[in-house]
C-alpha cells in the first residue's frame, strides 16, 4: 500500500517530531484545553428558575401550581408578587406566573400573568408552551374529557441530547482542521527555511512521497491528540458515540487527510512563518463561522446555505455529528461521503500540483 520510501520518511519525521518535547507538551495541553472548555459549559442545560405567585387558593389553581412545581424543567420559587419582582430585577429569577383570583378553566377563559425578564426572553416560548399543556390537561380533568387517542412513545435514546452532544463533533473537526493545516503548513515552511527540501530534491524521492510521509507522519500525531481529547471527553462529559467508534475514526481520518492536503497547498505558497499564519487564518475563521461547528447550517440565510454545505469543514462536521450523534456508518452517510470523497481527490490533487521543492508555488 505504501512504498518503503514512504514509510522510512514517515519515521524520520516522526524521530524529528518526538526529539522537540516542547512540541510534544503543546500537543498533549492543546487537547487538554479544550475538553476542559467543555467540562465548564458543557453539562445539562439548567432549570428555568420560575418565581409562582397564587392568588387563588381555588382546587384548580391549586393543582395548575402543583403541575408547575412538579415540572422538571422548571425551578419554582413560591412567594410574594412584590419579593419574586425584586429577584426577577436582581436576576435571581427569569420569570414569574401570577395566578389571578378569579381563575377558573370553566365557563370564561381564565387568564395567567406572565412577567418576563426582557434579557431572557429566548426562554419565552418554552414556559409558555409548558404552562399550556398544563392547563390542557387541568381542563379536561376539570371537564372530564378524555383524550381521543394515547401516544405510547418508545425512546430509543438513552438520554436526550445535550447541546455539548451536538457541539463536540463540530469542535473535533474544526480542531482537526487547525491542527493539520496549522502542522503540515508550518513543516513545509520550515523544512525549507532550513533546506531540508533543497536536499530532498537532489534524492530519487517523487512529491507525492514526500507528501505521503508527511501525511502519515502527522496523521499518528493528529490521531493521538484526537484520541486524547476524545477520551477526556467520553469520561469526563459522558459523551455517547452512539454510531461507534470505528465508523467516528474513520470519518476522523478521511478529515485527517484533507485538511493535511490542504495545508500543504498553503505551506507552497508561504516564503515564511509570518506569511504562512494570515493564509492560514484566511482559511480557517470563515469555515469555523459557516460549517455549523455552534449552530445548525439549516440556521443561516437561505442563499448562503449551499455554500456552507461545500466548504470541506462542513462535510467533516457532518460526518462526525451523524455518526456520534445519530448512530450512522461510516457508509451509510450518503451525501456526507461523497463529500469527503470529492475533497480528498481534490486536496491531493492540488497538494500534488502545487507543491515545490526549492521557492513557492507561482
Amino acid at each position: 500500500m505504501f512504498s518503503s520510501a514512504q514509510l522510512h520518511l514517515a519515521k524520520v519525521f516522526l524521530k524529528i517530531f518526538f526529539r522537540n518535547r516542547q512540541s510534544i507538551f503543546f500537543s498533549m495541553l492543546f487537547p487538554l484545553i479544550f475538553t476542559g472548555v467543555f467540562f465548564f459549559s458543557g453539562g445539562a442545560a439548567d432549570p428555568i428558575k420560575l418565581g409562582l405567585v397564587n392568588l387563588s387558593q381555588s382546587n384548580i389553581a391549586n393543582s395548575f401550581s402543583e403541575l408547575v412545581i412538579a415540572e422538571p424543567s422548571f425551578k419554582v420559587t413560591k412567594g410574594s408578587l412584590s419579593i419574586l419582582r425584586e429577584e426577577l430585577i436582581n436576576g435571581d429569577q427569569t420569570a414569574i406566573i401570577v395566578v389571578p383570583e378569579n381563575f377558573s378553566v370553566t365557563g370564561d377563559a381564565g387568564e395567567l400573568n406572565l412577567i418576563l425578564d426582557a434579557s431572557q426572553v429566548r426562554q419565552a416560548s418554552s414556559i409558555e408552551e409548558t404552562l399550556k399543556n398544563s392547563l390542557l390537561s387541568i381542563e379536561r380533568e376539570v371537564r372530564g374529557i378524555k383524550p381521543m387517542f394515547n401516544l405510547v412513545v418508545e425512546d430509543v435514546q438513552a438520554r436526550p441530547q445535550r447541546y455539548v452532544d451536538f457541539l463536540l463533533p463540530g469542535i473535533l473537526a474544526y480542531m482537526l482542521m487547525n491542527l493539520c493545516i496549522a502542522g503540515s503548513g508550518f513543516n513545509i515552511v520550515e523544512y525549507r527555511r532550513r533546506g531540508i527540501l533543497k536536499r530532498l530534491f537532489v534524492t530519487p524521492i517523487q512529491p507525492k512521497d514526500f507528501i505521503v510521509a508527511i501525511i502519515l507522519s502527522r496523521m499518528v500525531i493528529v490521531l493521538t491528540q484526537i484520541s486524547v481529547m476524545l477520551g477526556l471527553a467520553i469520561i469526563i462529559l459522558d459523551i455517547n458515540i452512539v454510531g461507534g467508534l470505528p465508523s467516528l475514526y474513520g470519518m476522523i481520518i478521511f478529515g485527517t487527510f484533507i485538511f493535511l492536503c490542504i495545508g500543504f497547498f498553503l505551506g507552497s505558497l508561504a516564503k515564511t512563518q509570518e506569511a504562512i499564519q494570515p493564509i492560514v487564518a484566511l482559511t480557517s475563521f470563515p469555515q469555523l463561522i459557516l460549517s455549523g461547528v455552534f449552530f445548525p447550517i439549516s440556521s443561516m440565510t437561505e442563499w448562503l446555505q449551499p455554500v456552507a454545505h461545500s466548504l470541506p469543514l462542513s462535510v467533516v462536521v457532518s460526518g462526525l455529528r451523524g455518526i456520534s450523534n445519530d448512530g450512522m456508518s461510516l457508509l451509510s452517510i450518503n451525501y456526507t461521503t461523497m463529500g469527503i470523497l470529492i475533497w480528498m481527490m481534490i486536496s491531493f490533487f492540488v497538494a500534488i500540483k502545487y507543491f515545490v521543492w526549492k521557492e513557492v508555488a507561482n
